[in-house]
C-alpha cells in the first residue's frame, strides 16, 4: 500500500508547482507507471481519488499511462525481444533494463486566471492575428 504515499508526494508536488503558478485549479496529471515500477495503477488511482480533495486538486483528473518494460545491450545497444534471454544475440553481453520501472510526473494542466493587465472592461482579451498571443483589451 505504498501507492497512499506516493500519491500523498505526487499530491504535494502538484499543488506546489500549481500555488507557484499562480493556477486556481488543477485540472489534470498526467503520470507515467512502468510496468515493473512496483506501483499497482488501479491501487494508484484509488489513492488519487482518496487525497484529491486537498488543496487545488479537487476536481482534478487522473490520467495514467502505462509503460512498458524493454531491455537493451549493455554495449551495443540493440533492443532485445520481449521474453527472450536477456543476453545480446550479437554480442552476448548481458541486457539492461532500458524502460519499465519509472513513476514519472509528465504532465499537470492548470487553470490560471489572466493577470489583471490583460482584461478589457468586462471583454476577453483580443489575439494579435500574427502572434496568436493576447492584447490588452
Amino acid at each position: 500500500m505504498h501507492e497512499y504515499s506516493l500519491v500523498q508526494d505526487l499530491i504535494a508536488q502538484v499543488t506546489g508547482l500549481a500555488r507557484a503558478r499562480g493556477a486556481s485549479r488543477v485540472v489534470r496529471i498526467t503520470v507515467g507507471v512502468g510496468e515493473l515500477a512496483g506501483v499497482d495503477p488501479d491501487l494508484f488511482a484509488t489513492a488519487f481519488d482518496t487525497f484529491r480533495s486537498a488543496g487545488h486538486l479537487g476536481e482534478a483528473e487522473l490520467a495514467l499511462r502505462r509503460i512498458p518494460a524493454s531491455w537493451v545491450c549493455s554495449r551495443c545497444r540493440r533492443t532485445l525481444e520481449r521474453g527472450a534471454v536477456l543476453r545480446c544475440p550479437e554480442c552476448a553481453e548481458p541486457g539492461r533494463l532500458a524502460a519499465g520501472d519509472e513513476l514519472l510526473l509528465e504532465r499537470i494542466e492548470l487553470e490560471v486566471s489572466e493577470p489583471q493587465a490583460l482584461r478589457g472592461a468586462g471583454t476577453p482579451p483580443a489575439l494579435d492575428a500574427e502572434s496568436g498571443r493576447r492584447r490588452p483589451g
